[in-house]
């Protein structure tokens, strides 16, 4: 192995350097000192050295500079020959002191370690565990690079880091993209220094690279970046007023990309944004937002770089697989009903670089091979994104082999021309979709769809926007269309305009129902005709400007024109340039808004510059206010103010240039008597307020007036350029509809919604079931008695319809032959005291019911619970006991015997007339006494009562038991017993019989 060249630095050429100088990339010749990273517990970055054909060379001069205590965690990833000896650990242990080992199935990665990729074998990582799969792909076509990466963007998030080394091909390109989406760190190896230039380059051509170094360089760079803290949990300063705080160097990172892009990101996601922002900062080595923002002004192409990478334009073909199998079953119904020779209508916003678009085009003709291969069905699918760059990508429809990883094969050689190391789409294919530049947020969207994609964008867009774009889906869909989103966006809110079909992977269909005009005001919608209007197209927006040219002929004019404190603004009032220090006149306002003039204008100014705006607007010419007054620390102060229209240079016709001039106050002069100097004084005073007052009433007449004629105006241009979009849009906008988003957390709280809300459907599946299963039928009232819910049992009773929730209870008849129920339900709502009752219906059967009160968790009563069980089977049972009974003792009075009946306490329950006429027995009286009690205490013998006890413990009948005692009407008699345990279907029963089989000669 070749010697690897030291790196520039002064402290000359060491294997293990404590200190390292990279004057190329750090600015002021700034001295790195690597440090071993604080304890961060699991959470220690993962850093993927990604290879191929020369890259050792790379690794070996990587790990040269990289201290063994770092702290960080690699894993090798290279292309290996599968049937060759495995190698790499014991080349890549020369080159570190670290420990380097296999990667093996279940390996649990820690830092300071070296992890390499075995033969034969595709890597992922799951919760900081490697994991080992067979390769699913033929030799030849495999992408382990891009397969590991994947995983590890979603796995490691912003603690990834990809290096890309030297190599042949194309892998990894798709898995940097990844890392890049999932706010992690990418670096690339130099080109010009690989062996092999094809990796890297095909890297760089994905513009999402923070850092293109030597591989020497690399380790200094890539400890500082994991050092740095994250700017985006940085507390904001507790001075509201702070020209540091993020928030408004925010709002002026989005003015400059407006300015360059001509698009407004104000609508992303804040948290979203400020990683993206980030990621910039700290390949910079910017700690400070302030200090951001004037790197973008000194650095244009900065300015495109940060607007590149915040249209996260990260996709690829068929991306969650299992999301299209069930795509495709729900598209089958819906082309089944499509009639012949009709057109399949597809809008993919956000398409980015066109692997999704080309997706849905395979799709559909799969699904049409298969539900209609005699009926001729025309496909037309709109893509569209916002990124110029990215639509002209998706028109050639060019692209590296490595996304054989994601199309099979059958896919490859049907849809595809294999053009040397890369895939073309083929023609007929490329026809079928209509590549477009479309901003989401501003242009009219297209209609009559039969699918809407829309993957993994609304996740990236503020709850404001989507409020909006929610119901112009809807619009924009057919009846029964199908709306197709990603798996981190959902339509909670809006549940009423979509019917779910796959909770998992969010396929809905489009449900028919009356649009609201009040959701469509708050659209945002733009018209080209607009620039025909009053003003001109440039006073209307802001120019473009492609070099750093602006400020210089800003400040030119300004040089020629004036000294004073100035800004230049447009129409609106943006603040496009300021010069000079304008604090004294101007204050950041409160909230959320932008660099406005008329918002940022002090109290006693804003009246002032709106009216001289708008007369400079429509004059076409200087308008200066004299003596405007304003409130200082020191009293009053008098300020002249200009507005001076600018009808050139081309770059600023069209805007104004307001200018702050301090006016001395004028001294009194004196008068000859002090009552003369205060009547003149007070005369003054009323007459300068007095033409003060005047000019503010013209200036606010004038205003109203223009206002009304520019709103007619608005009117009548809206008007035409509704007909003109009915012919080029093929149907009008006539409804938008305002929607209510609670997607307003990060991406990991709406995936914790989404569980709850699965948890709680799961949750309402158990208890409907549970219900159903009980078969008691069951209904929920309010307090006005008014139906909530029931069950399906509910139907034997009372004739309940889906549709009939909403209704009172009294509104329907019952089989119930009971007439108190409302009694009975209002008396449970007001004592809040429960009722049941024994109740038969006119169809015979018996029913067990019970009112209660319904309480919630925190035991408010909000209405009423009715149950009905099913007794019917009981009652039958209870009447064939009670005959039994009957027939049972019928049999008893009818036996000659001396017979008596008792129960498990020897009470008597039933005896014979022949017994109550031998002692003298009221049949009547004596039933329910005691035994021991009968005959004044006769029958209180010790051996008959044990007898008859463990007659009742053991079902064990007796025979000849021998008693003698004192009755009072047979007088002293020896009787002999016998007694048995009386059957009840086979089975013993708590009832004895006791019966006397002979009276024995007195003894």
């Amino acid at each position: 192995m070749s010697q690897t060249p030291n790196p520039p630095s002064e402290t000359g050429a060491r294997t293990q350097p404590e200190t390292v100088t990279a004057d190329e990339q750090f600015p002021h010749g700034k001295v790195v000192e690597i440090r071993p990273l604080e304890n961060q517990g699991e959470r220690h970055p993962v850093v993927a050295l990604c290879a191929s054909a020369g890259g050792l060379e790379a690794l070996e001069r990587f790990f040269q500079y990289m201290p063994p205590d770092s702290g960080l965690a690699f894993v090798v990833v290279m292309h290996l020959d599968p049937d060759g000896k495995d190698m790499l650990p014991d080349v890549l242990a020369r080159f570190t002191p670290m420990p380097v080992q296999r990667a093996e199935d279940g390996l649990k990665v820690k830092p300071n370690h070296v992890y390499c990729i075995p033969p034969d074998r595709d890597m992922s990582i799951l919760h900081g565990t490697l994991l080992l799969l067979p390769p699913t792909q033929p030799r030849g076509r495999r992408m382990p690079i891009d397969y590991f990466l994947q995983s590890l963007a979603k796995d490691s998030r912003e603690r990834a880091v990809c290096i890309i080394f030297s190599g042949a091909g194309s892998d990894g390109t798709i898995g940097l993209k990844m890392v890049m989406e999932n706010f992690g760190m990418v670096m690339v190896q130099e080109p010009d220094s690989a062996a092999f230039d094809s990796m890297p380059r095909s890297a760089l051509n994905t513009e999402f690279v923070d850092q293109v170094l030597l591989p020497e360089q690399m380790p200094a760079v890539l400890l500082d970046y994991v050092r740095r803290p994250l700017l985006a949990a940085r507390p904001e300063p507790e001075d509201p007023d702070s020209t540091t705080r993020p928030a408004h160097a925010l709002q002026k990172i989005f003015m400059l990309i407006r300015n360059k892009t001509g698009h407004d990101f104000s609508f992303y996601k804040r948290n979203t944004v400020f990683r993206r922002i980030e990621r910039r900062m700290n390949s910079h080595q910017i700690k400070e937002f302030t200090h951001y923002v004037r790197y973008l002004q000194e650095n244009p192409q900065e300015v495109e770089q940060l607007f590149k990478e915040l249209l996260i334009g990260v996709t690829k073909f068929f991306r969650d697989q299992e999301a299209y199998d069930s795509l495709k079953q729900h598209l089958v119904p819906l082309l089944q009903r499509k009639p012949a020779d009709s057109t399949i209508r597809v809008w993919a916003p956000g398409c980015s670089t066109g692997e999704e678009a080309y997706s849905l085009v395979m799709v559909l003709q799969e699904c049409l091979d298969q539900v209609a291969p005699n009926k001729y069905l025309k496909i037309q699918l709109f893509a569209t994104d916002i990124n110029q760059e990215g639509v002209d990508f998706a028109r050639n429809g060019l692209y590296s082999e490595n996304i054989a990883g994601d199309v099979s094969a059958e896919r490859l050689q049907r849809f595809f021309t294999k053009a040397d190391a890369s895939y073309q789409i083929r023609k007929e294919v490329r026809d079928v979709v209509v590549f477009a530049v479309h901003n989401l947020n501003k242009d009219a969207p297209f209609t009559k769809l039969d699918l809407l994609v829309c993957r993994n964008l609304l996740i990236y867009l503020s709850s404001e926007l989507q409020r909006n774009l929610i119901p112009v889906f809807h619009y924009a869909l057919n009846p029964n269309g199908l709306l197709f989103l990603g798996p981190s966006e959902n339509l909670t809110g809006f549940q009423e305009l979509f019917t779910p079909l796959d909770i998992k992977w969010k396929i809905s269909q489009r449900n028919n129902v009356p649009y609201s005009l009040a959701r469509i005001v708050n659209f945002p919608f733009t018209l080209a005709r607009q620039a025909a209007a009053a003003t001109t197209s440039a006073s209307m927006h802001t120019p473009a400007r492609k070099d750093s040219t602006f400020a210089l002929m800003v400040q030119k004019l300004l040089l020629g024109t004036y000294a004073p404190p100035s800004v230049v603004i447009n129409v609106k009032g943006e603040i496009l340039y300021v010069n000079g220090r304008t604090g004294k006149y101007l204050e950041p306002a409160p909230g959320m808004s932008g660099m406005n003039v008329l918002e940022m204008a002090r109290e006693e100014l804003r009246f002032e510059i709106s009216g001289a705006v708008h007369r400079a607007t429509q004059q076409r010419q200087d308008v200066v206010v004299e003596a405007a007054k304003l409130r200082t620390d020191r009293g009053h102060e008098l300020v002249r103010l200009t507005v001076k229209y600018l009808p050139q240079p081309e770059a600023l016709a069209g805007l104004l240039l307001v200018v702050f001039e301090d006016v001395p106050t004028p001294r009194r002069r004196p008068r000859a008597g002090k009552t003369d100097v205060l009547r003149d004084n007070a005369v003054e005073a009323l007459e300068r307020e007095l033409q003060y007052t005047k000019q503010r009433l013209q200036n606010t007449i004038e205003e109203m007036e223009s206002s009304l004629e520019e709103l007619k105006s608005t009117n009548e241009e809206l008007q035409s350029a509704n007909e003109e979009l009915q012919s080029t849009n093929e149907e009008a906008m006539t409804n938008k509809e305002e929607m209510q988003s609670l997607n307003e957390e990060l991406m990991t709280l709406n995936m914790q919604y989404l569980s709850k809300t699965e948890e709680l459907s799961q949750a309402a599946n158990d208890m409907k079931n549970l219900l159903d299963a009980t078969g008691i039928a069951t209904i929920f009232l309010d307090n006005d008695m008014v139906v909530k819910r029931f069950t399906a049992s509910v139907g034997r009773i009372i004739p309940l319809q889906p549709t009939d929730v909403g209704r009172p209870i009294t509104h329907f008849a019952s089989k119930l032959r009971y007439e108190n129920l409302e009694p009975d339900v209002r008396r449970v709502l007001d004592r809040l005291v429960p009722t049941h009752a024994n109740i038969q219906t006119t169809t015979g059967e018996w029913y067990d019911m019970h009112i209660l009160p319904y309480r919630t968790l925190d035991n408010y009563i909000n209405g009423a619970v009715i149950t009905f069980t099913d007794i019917t089977a009981l009652k039958e049972l209870e009447r064939r006991t009670q005959q039994s009974t009957a027939m049972a003792e019928s049999v008893v009075q009818a036996v000659r015997e001396p017979l008596v009946v008792l129960d498990a306490e020897l009470r008597v329950v039933s005896l014979s007339q022949a017994f109550a006429d031998m002692f003298g027995i009221d049949s009547a009286q004596g039933r329910g006494q005691l035994l021991a009690d009968l005959g004044d205490g006769a029958w209180k013998d010790g051996r008959l009562t044990d007898q008859l006890q463990e007659l009742a413990r053991t079902q064990q009948a007796f025979d000849n038991l021998d008693v003698k005692a004192e009755f009072p009407r047979l007088g002293r008699q020896l009787l002999r017993f016998y007694g048995r345990s009386i059957q009840l279907d086979g089975h013993p029963s708590s009832h004895l019989l006791l019966g006397i089989s002979e009276m024995p000669a007195a003894q």
